[in-house]
């Protein structure tokens, strides 16, 4: 997550990411997920960035983070705290929604051409919109949050009930 947000603070896309530190697309998508990253690729970013290795780390435990106040003032600057990395997988759950919903539409005007042509005496192509349209609806309820029956909130208030904590 550290890597995304640096890449967002200069503007670049993954691709020109990639060009800059020698890396993969694919290996830049890969620790911007989170997967462990060799010594050779946080080398190579931390070269891109112009940061010292050691602020690439993988992040340990938030609140270690925070109270440690032994880093350095650009250490500090780069570590994500936890709004901006909730407000990065909310734009990425908005971002795949809508991937999702702009390969729904061509796909289902396709099949309705074919539909057309082929067998116009028959409307089949309205079970696939109807199935993948549930699918695309539930998507964006989660991805804007809209509905949030099983939320962290929830699950707290769930686990203190059970506990015999009420809130």
């Amino acid at each position: 997550m550290i890597v995304k947000k640096l890449r967002l603070q200069k503007c670049w896309s993954q691709e020109q990411l990639s060009q800059c530190s020698g890396l993969s697309v694919r290996t830049i998508q890969r620790i911007e997920r989170g997967q462990q990253a060799s010594l050779e690729s946080l080398k190579s970013l931390a070269a891109v960035f112009q940061i010292n290795l050691n602020d690439l780390q993988p992040e340990n435990d938030m609140e270690t983070q925070t109270s440690n106040k032994t880093n350095s003032d650009n250490t500090q600057a780069i570590q994500l705290n936890i709004g901006e990395k909730k407000a990065m997988e909310y734009v990425e759950g908005i971002k795949g929604f809508y991937q999702h919903l702009f390969s729904y539409i061509p796909t289902i005007v396709i099949l309705a051409v074919i539909n057309f042509l082929f067998t116009p005496d028959f409307f089949w192509v309205i079970f696939p919109m109807i199935g993948w349209g549930i699918g695309i609806i539930s998507h964006g309820v989660q991805a804007f949050e809209l509905f949030s029956l099983f939320s962290p909130e929830w699950e707290k208030k769930q686990i203190e009930k059970r506990l015999g904590r009420e809130l």
